[in-house]
């Protein structure tokens, strides 16, 4: 038998897959169990996590049968976000080489300077907050899901309509199951909300602005409960030079090199989220005009 190549997924993921099931059984079980506010707090980490699972199936796990990965993975329990638009996106900010481009990369937390400069003031308060942790985690969820739909909106492409007709009826699904439940509706978008709000914490500062493409993306050392959260791209620039590896190999991989990834990424550390939070709750991180890029 041939050996596997490096950095292929194994033909079947067993910790991802029984992570899916608990995911989903947690998630019901937040439903339809737990007390009302217990419900939402356990709501908005499964589905925090389920988020972190797409980004997972979306690299090649837990098959090798992407059609099988994709269904396993496909309810919207975050709701705002179509998985295929998502999937999309997604694969397109890992060419390494347009990270952070306010035009290139979709995940892009960067504005282009001239289109800053042209913004009402009001507006750039509010970017500028955004680009703080305490305003990131408030403010986050509803300015990047409107800056997702204008730049859906703006293609007018016939993949990016077909992404969102498939995605709207499993919405409605996903809604009828929490009616059915003993959740209101209301209490489970709040819970979507604070799901997407710890995730907003990753990809706070999981990229930075740097003239090389390999000194983008982040190590945050010492995730804790993120780690889990995150499947552990708290070590981000691991999982950009070793995307087809599983989450749960990278912390391996990560100590097995770990002077050679800092290396890599020009040193682009923190010990933890803890560290993150304490420097930049109320301090902006970045600008939000890119400092070297401008069209």
């Amino acid at each position: 038998m041939g050996q596997k190549k490096k950095g292929a997924p194994a033909q079947v993921e067993w910790p991802t897959i029984v992570l899916i099931v608990a995911c989903y059984a947690v998630w019901g079980l937040s439903l339809w169990v737990l007390p009302l506010w217990a419900g939402i707090a356990v709501a908005a980490l499964t589905i925090a996590l389920h988020a972190s699972l797409q980004h997972e199936v979306i690299h090649g796990h837990p098959f090798r049968w992407a059609w099988l990965n994709d269904l396993i993975i496909w309810p919207p329990l975050v709701l705002f976000i179509p998985y295929v638009r998502y999937k999309a996106t997604h694969l397109a900010h890992h060419h390494d080489e347009v990270i952070t481009d306010p035009f290139d990369d979709p995940e892009s937390n960067y504005l282009d300077a001239g289109l800053w400069e042209q913004l009402p003031r009001p507006v750039q308060v509010i970017l500028q907050m955004n680009n703080t942790v305490a305003g990131r985690l408030t403010l986050g969820p509803l300015i990047g899901t409107i800056a997702f739909l204008v730049c859906e909106w703006r293609q007018r492409d016939r993949d990016v309509l077909r992404g969102w007709l498939i995605h709207l009826p499993a919405v409605v699904v996903v809604l009828a199951v929490v009616a059915a439940s003993q959740m209101p509706v209301w209490a489970y978008m709040i819970a979507a909300y604070a799901g997407m709000s710890i995730l907003k914490l990753r990809t706070f500062l999981e990229h930075q602005a740097h003239e090389r493409a390999s000194g983008r993306s982040v190590i945050v050392e010492k995730g804790g409960i993120f780690a889990f959260l995150f499947l552990n791209n708290n070590l981000h620039v691991v999982h950009h030079m070793h995307p087809r590896v599983a989450w749960y190999d990278l912390p391996t991989l990560y100590q097995a090199r770990k002077d050679h990834y800092l290396r890599r990424n020009g040193g682009y550390y923190f010990t933890s989220y803890r560290e993150v939070i304490g420097r930049y709750l109320w301090k902006a991180k970045d600008p939000v005009a890119h400092p070297l890029w401008r069209r």
